[in-house]
C-alpha cells in the first residue's frame, strides 16, 4: 500500500482473517484529498430584555431568546465543529388535516433546522392562518395552535441560522400582503446573488422587513405586471445558487428546485392530497407514496384545475449536494434512487478497502457515522461496537452555560463507553472534519476512556473550500483542510492515523448520475469546482436564505 494513503503512526497491518482483502476493488490515490409589507409583524421577537443579557459577551447574548439560552448552533455543546444543517421544508395541497400533516412532517425533518419553525395554511379562496416560533416542533405547536391553523393547504419550514441571525423576525414561512392578496414564501438553500438583487429593489423603491434572501423573492413577485407563475418563473430564473422553494397564495401552490438540483426537494401523495418535502422521510411518518423529485429548473403548480409541470430553466449541470448523502439527510430517506443508509454503508466499505488498519473494535460518531462505521465493520471483519453513546437531550439549556460547561460541551454531547474502548485499539468513523476542534475533543474522549490507538477515518474528501448554496461553513481560513496536509490535521486532532475518503471512492459509493459530470454532485467544498459563479461583487457565501 502506498506511503501517502494513510497519513499517521498506525501501521498498516494484513486483514484479519476471514475478513474481505483490502485491495478487492482496487486502491485509490489520496487527494487532498412598489412595496410589499409584512402580514403581521405585532408577533413578538422572544428576545430578552437587556437587563437580562446584560453583561453577557455578544456571542452569547445573540443566542438568548425568550426563556431558553439556544444551542440550536452548537455553540455551547462543545459541538460547533460540525456543519450545521440547512433548513426543511413541507407543504400540503387539498388535505382537510394540512396542519397536523405538516406538523409531523416538519417534526420528521427536525433534524435539518432546530431553532425555529413554522407552519401557515389557506383554504381555496379563504384566509391565511399561521404561526411561528424559536425552537423545536413540538416546543413551538400544541393542540390549541394546530386547531387555529385551518386549512387544506400548508406549507411549513425548520430553520438553522447559519450566520447567527436567531430571531423570529427571520423564521419561516414568511407571510405578506401585496396587491395580487396574500403570499407565503419558505426556502431551504442560498441565494449567491441576493446582495446585488437587494441592491437592486433598494433603489428602486422596495421597503425591506427582514434580512431573509425569501423575502427578495417576494418583492420580486409582487414587482411583477405579470400572473404569479410568471412572475415566479421570472423571479427564479435571476437567481444564482441552490435553493427549494414552496409559494403559496390562498389559491395556488407552488414548488421548485434551482437548476442544479443542488437543493433536494422529493413529491409525494396520500390519497387525493400532494405532499412536497425536503426529505422522502417525512413521508413514511405521515404515510404519503413517494412519487419523484423535483427536478432542477422545474416548477410544479398547484391550483384548482389540478396539478401541471414547467420549467422556467433547462437543466444545467446536475448537481446534487453531496454533503446530503454524507451527513445531512436522514438515514431513511432516499435522494432520487438512492437510500442514504445504503450509500453509507458503501462509504464505510470504500473506507475500509482504501485505508485498513488493524484494530479491536469500530466505532461511529453519531448518528450520521453510523451506517459509514457498520460498513467499514463488515468489510474488514473487525467487530462494529457503539464506543460513542450520544446524548439527544442537550439541545437546549435553561441555565446559562459557564465556560466550564462550554469546555465539557462535548462530554454533554456525546460519552465514550468505558468498558467497550477500554483497552482496545480503535477505529473512528466520522463524516467530514471542518476546524478540526471537535474531533481533537472526541479522539481525547477515547483516549481518556483508555482507548489504546484512536485511527480516524472520515467519509468524505478533505473539507477545503467554503459552500455557497446553504450550508453554514467558516472562513476558508477556518477551514483545516485549506492550510494544513493530511499528516499536519493527523497531529492536530491527536489521531494515531488519519485518512479521508477520495474522491473516485466517494463517487464510486454513492453511485448517482452515470455520464454525467461528477456523476450528478456538487464536490465543490471539496474541489473548489462549483457548479454556479459564486466569485462576483457582492457574491453572498457561508450563509443560508433564512438568514
Amino acid at each position: 500500500m502506498p506511503d501517502e494513503i494513510i497519513a499517521g503512526a498506525g501501521r498498516v497491518l494484513p486483514v484479519a482473517e476471514g475478513a474481505r482483502a483490502p485491495g478487492d476493488m482496487g486502491m485509490y490515490p489520496h487527494g487532498q484529498t412598489a412595496s410589499i409589507q409584512p402580514y403581521d409583524m405585532s408577533v413578538r421577537t422572544g428576545e430578552l430584555p437587556s437587563s437580562q443579557t446584560e453583561g453577557l459577551p455578544a456571542a452569547e447574548a445573540r443566542f438568548w431568546t425568550g426563556d431558553y439560552y439556544n444551542q440550536g448552533n452548537d455553540q455551547a455543546s462543545g459541538m460547533m465543529d460540525k456543519l450545521k444543517e440547512e433548513c426543511g421544508v413541507f407543504g400540503v395541497f387539498g388535505h382537510k388535516d394540512a396542519a397536523e400533516l405538516s406538523y409531523y412532517g416538519l417534526h420528521a425533518l427536525q433534524h435539518r433546522g432546530e431553532e425555529s419553525c413554522g407552519i401557515c395554511t389557506s383554504d381555496l379562496g379563504g384566509d391565511f392562518h399561521y404561526h411561528r416560533g424559536m425552537g423545536l416542533v413540538k416546543e413551538v405547536f400544541d393542540r390549541d395552535r394546530l386547531d387555529s391553523l385551518v386549512g387544506a393547504n400548508a406549507i411549513g419550514h425548520v430553520r438553522y441560522s447559519t450566520a447567527g441571525a436567531s430571531r423570529l423576525a427571520n423564521a419561516q414561512p414568511l407571510v405578506f400582503k401585496y396587491r395580487g392578496g396574500d403570499l407565503a414564501v419558505c426556502t431551504n438553500g442560498n441565494l449567491v446573488n441576493e446582495p446585488i438583487i437587494r441592491r437592486e429593489l433598494e433603489e428602486s423603491g422596495s421597503i425591506f422587513q427582514t434580512t431573509s434572501d425569501t423575502e427578495v423573492i417576494a418583492h420580486m413577485i409582487a414587482r411583477s405586471p405579470k400572473d404569479l407563475v410568471e412572475a415566479v418563473k421570472d423571479a427564479f430564473a435571476r437567481l444564482i445558487g441552490g435553493f427549494a422553494f414552496l409559494i403559496m397564495t390562498k389559491d395556488v401552490l407552488i414548488a421548485a428546485c434551482d437548476p442544479n438540483g443542488l437543493r433536494p426537494m422529493v413529491m409525494g401523495r396520500l390519497g387525493d392530497a400532494y405532499i412536497f418535502a425536503s426529505e422522502s422521510c417525512s413521508f413514511e411518518v405521515i404515510g404519503a407514496e413517494y412519487v419523484r423529485d423535483v427536478l432542477p429548473g422545474e416548477i410544479i403548480v398547484l391550483d384548482r384545475s389540478g396539478i401541471r409541470e414547467e420549467r422556467y430553466a433547462v437543466l444545467q449541470r446536475r448537481s446534487v449536494c453531496a454533503m446530503e448523502y454524507i451527513y445531512f439527510a436522514r438515514p431513511d430517506s432516499d435522494i432520487g434512487t438512492i437510500n442514504l443508509h445504503s450509500a453509507r454503508k458503501r462509504m464505510g466499505q470504500q473506507l475500509a478497502l482504501e485505508s485498513f488498519v488493524d484494530a479491536d473494535i469500530v466505532t461511529g460518531v453519531p448518528d450520521s457515522s453510523i451506517s459509514a462505521a457498520i460498513g467499514y465493520a463488515e468489510q474488514t471483519g473487525i467487530p462494529y461496537e457503539l464506543g460513542l453513546i450520544k446524548n439527544k437531550y442537550t439541545g437546549r439549556t435553561f441555565i446559562q452555560p459557564s465556560q466550564e460547561l462550554r469546555e465539557k460541551g462535548v462530554k454533554m454531547k456525546l460519552s465514550a463507553v468505558r468498558k467497550v474502548v477500554q483497552g482496545k485499539r480503535v477505529v473512528m468513523i466520522d463524516d467530514s472534519i471542518v476546524r478540526g476542534t471537535t474531533s481533537l475533543r472526541i479522539v481525547n474522549l477515547l483516549r481518556e476512556a483508555g482507548a489504546l490507538e484512536v485511527h480516524v477515518r472520515i467519509t468524505s474528501p478533505p473539507f477545503a473550500n467554503p459552500c455557497y448554496y446553504g450550508i453554514d461553513t467558516p472562513d476558508r481560513r477556518d477551514l483545516i483542510a485549506s492550510s494544513k496536509t493530511v499528516e499536519e490535521i493527523r497531529k492536530a486532532i491527536n489521531a494515531d492515523s488519519l485518512y479521508f475518503l477520495s474522491k473516485p471512492g466517494l463517487l464510486e459509493a454513492v453511485g448517482g448520475a452515470e455520464g454525467e459530470y461528477d456523476r450528478g454532485l456538487c464536490l465543490g467544498c471539496f474541489t473548489n469546482d462549483y457548479p454556479t459563479p459564486v466569485e462576483f461583487e457582492d457574491a453572498k457565501a457561508t450563509s443560508c436564505s433564512c438568514d
